[in-house]
């Protein structure tokens, strides 16, 4: 019982350690889109070899330490589609928050997913949502509310209402990929992800493409590098854990925005987003408490029974 109880705990650690992998991953990716703008890559251009590049990594795992090529087949090729098509109408949101806001700004946006996540969950999938998780909901917009602090000008009311929305889209994935995941292996959705996306960024990129050097070439290819194995780090992480263990873990990406918005481009979080971030932080993780107590009382209810 106790080498048992060990293992599990082995497994739930790694999981975190997965998750902390993935967040800096694509804390990094964030910091890279920013740096490829800098250089003068467009959005166009930025998505496309964000998902182009991740395409070969995705494969290598595959055959390497995935389910082998096998995978690629969907079984649920239409809900691919229809997730591509969400995801990446997403992503312009996402790319286009980061390039519109600070790293920083732009990361304390993305912590309202819990938020949107639960609204949606509600209205769509019919789950069961009390008033604690719709006080959390309210706390949080609270949160956004103190971060954006609209009439003030600090926070551009462009980009705070491009990284709500954002934040909407990835909660609408995650709907999705619960839907999805029932069906097909989550590397079969990475890799459907990635391929549908370069149909339409394949057709758009050729108008919006320009000439650039070695190094803003070498930004935009090394995008989709670190992109791909921080998704393949996510699946990893849901592999060994339960989403309560390591979505805690996400608001780690906050340090690393904070750090890289410092470094490489010399700005820091305004006064308003280091107050407004831990009310969106508490919000999510109460929400995530919420959701781990709730999966809980079958068990419970099991364990006295026997």
């Amino acid at each position: 019982m106790g080498a048992t109880t060990a293992a599990s705990n082995d497994r739930v650690m790694l999981g975190i350690a997965m998750r902390l992998l993935a967040v800096f991953l694509l804390s990094s990716l964030s910091a890279l889109i920013k740096i490829a703008e800098v250089r003068g890559a467009n959005l166009a251009e930025i998505m496309f070899f964000r998902q182009g590049s991740a395409v070969p990594v995705v494969l290598a795992y595959m055959m390497i330490a995935g389910p082998g090529l096998s995978a690629i087949r969907p079984r649920a090729f239409r809900g691919q589609v229809i997730r591509a098509a969400t995801g990446l109408t997403g992503m312009v949101f996402n790319f286009g928050a980061l390039l519109l806001l600070p790293l920083a700004e732009a990361t304390t946006l993305s912590f309202t997913v819990p938020i949107f996540a639960t609204i949606l969950g509600a209205l769509v999938l019919q789950e069961p949502t009390g008033r604690h998780r719709w006080g959390a909901v309210v706390i949080g917009f609270v949160g956004v509310l103190i971060v954006t602090h609209p009439g003030s000008g600090h926070v551009p009311l462009g980009g705070a209402l491009v990284g709500r929305t954002s934040a909407i889209f990835v909660a609408v994935v995650a709907i999705q990929l619960r839907q999805i995941g029932k069906i097909d292996h989550p590397v079969t959705t990475v890799f459907w992800f990635s391929l549908l996306s370069m149909g339409p960024m394949g057709l758009i990129y050729p108008f919006f493409a320009h000439a650039h050097d070695a190094i803003t070439f070498a930004v935009l290819i090394a995008m989709g590098l670190v992109g791909g194995l921080a998704q393949i780090a996510f699946t990893a992480a849901l592999k060994y854990a339960p989403v309560s263990a390591v979505m805690p873990m996400d608001y780690s990406s906050l340090i690393w925005a904070t750090l890289y918005g410092w470094i490489l481009f010399d700005m820091l979080p305004t006064p308003w987003t280091w107050v407004g971030a831990p009310v969106i932080v508490a919000s999510g993780l109460y929400i995530a408490w919420r959701e781990h107590r709730v999966a809980r009382r079958p068990q419970v209810r099991e364990a006295i029974a026997d």
